[in-house]
């Protein structure tokens, strides 16, 4: 299937690296005028390049802390004066941080929901009002499968993820009657510099620490990010139209939970 997305505007938070890198690849190869969000302006700009070696729209790349509410506010009103409007919202910042429940401090658990939580909140608040007026409007929040199927020992990313899912279900049932559709996509174990950070501390060689890795999912390997990237652009388009209010497990089948 030959997914389009020409005359789209999107906003992906975590734009710069791994999943948000590959969605917004993928989008931007499929005709939408794409804004990447993230904090470190080169990493950014090197984001920006590559997309752009594919693109049929514009890429925009937006220096911007979405932890923080006013960076946030700024953040979106770049966004508006380069594009005008957004059309797609994917809300993938996030880390992957697991502590037992007794290491968790105040300021940590304050600083995951910010990070998570509010920042799908907020940004997804401004873009609302424009959807709703022209009817049409998609938002993918990001989460991982924590979020059905937490585990013990992870705190808080599970806690904020399921949060996030109860988000997404609100959102939809609001939307609904305004043509904004509004999903969930639940990570597994995807390839990306998480991951590859997590290889070289370990002192294991990255092609093996994958394959370890990819012992624990029935399809026997890790998931790479092009083929999340390809889930989200579906959600994102006309074909997707009856879809909204879902949590799709993007794991290879690992999740014990539908």
């Amino acid at each position: 299937m030959d997914i389009r997305l020409d005359g789209r505007t999107v906003v992906i938070t975590g734009g710069s690296k791994g999943l948000g890198l590959a969605t917004a690849t993928r989008f931007a190869a499929s005709g939408a005028d794409v804004a990447i969000l993230a904090r470190r302006p080169e990493v950014l700009e090197e984001a920006r390049q590559r997309i752009s070696e594919t693109a049929k729209g514009e890429v925009a790349a937006v220096a911007c802390d979405v932890s923080r509410a006013d960076d946030i506010r700024r953040g979106y009103d770049a966004v508006m004066e380069r594009f005008g409007k957004v059309d797609i919202v994917v809300n993938n910042a996030g880390t992957s941080r697991t502590l037992q429940f007794e290491e968790v401090s105040d300021e940590i658990w304050q600083e995951d929901f910010d990070l998570k939580l509010f920042a799908a909140i907020r940004l997804t608040r401004l873009v609302w009002p424009q959807m709703k007026q022209r009817r049409w409007g998609r938002v993918i929040n990001v989460l991982n499968i924590g979020a059905k199927a937490p585990w013990a020992g992870s705190a808080p990313t599970s806690v904020s993820r399921a949060a996030g899912l109860a988000l997404t279900k609100v959102l939809a049932g609001e939307g609904a009657a305004h043509n904004i559709l509004v999903n969930a996509l639940l990570v597994g174990v995807i390839l990306s510099e998480q991951w590859e950070r997590r290889a070289q501390r370990s002192g294991v060689p990255l092609e093996d620490f994958v394959r370890d890795m990819g012992k624990n999912v029935p399809l026997g390997r890790m998931g790479e990010p092009e083929e999340f990237a390809n889930i989200a652009c579906f959600l994102a388009s006309d074909a997707a139209s009856y879809v909204t209010g879902t949590a799709i497990n993007v794991d290879g089948g690992r999740s014990p939970v539908v």
